[in-house]
């Protein structure tokens, strides 16, 4: 389970350069140039340090797994890219060990385990489909 000063030391370790900007329409981007991926997260569309979290984690998850999408191509599947970015951020965020440990612990519901590993309760629903059902399917399995 990391915390967010730990993303931006993982980041640092990585290679991965953040900054902030203002972005408008967008609340966080990553980009890959050549071998260099860099991430810009506007601070004035933050909620909270909790959404910098999970944001940052989203956008490191593209830059660690190599899932950036070629919006001009027809070929190519954002949806696939933004999975896989997912993926990595909720293990990073909720390992399923982690997860296992804090519903020992009671922490039965989805409101409880958000509040325990400080995410989204949409996170949350994310994680507990990947690591029961082995996808991120929420609407199936949480009936949305």
């Amino acid at each position: 389970m990391t915390d967010l000063m730990g993303l931006y030391r993982l980041a640092e370790e990585q290679g991965v350069t953040v900054d902030c900007f203002q972005l408008g329409a967008r609340e966080s981007i990553s980009i890959q140039e050549g071998e260099e991926c860099f991430i810009a997260i506007d601070p004035f569309r933050l909620s909270s340090s909790q959404d910098e979290k999970m944001k940052l984690a989203h956008e490191l998850g593209h830059c660690v797994t190599g899932s950036f999408y070629n919006r001009y191509s027809g070929l190519d599947v954002r949806q696939k890219h933004e999975n896989r970015a997912d993926k990595w951020a909720i293990e990073e965020l909720i390992g399923e060990d982690a997860l296992n440990e804090a519903v020992s612990e009671g922490n039965t519901e989805v409101w409880q385990l958000a509040d325990y590993f400080n995410v989204s309760e949409e996170m949350m629903k994310k994680a507990i489909c990947l690591y029961k059902f082995g996808n991120l399917d929420v609407d199936r399995y949480f009936g949305q």
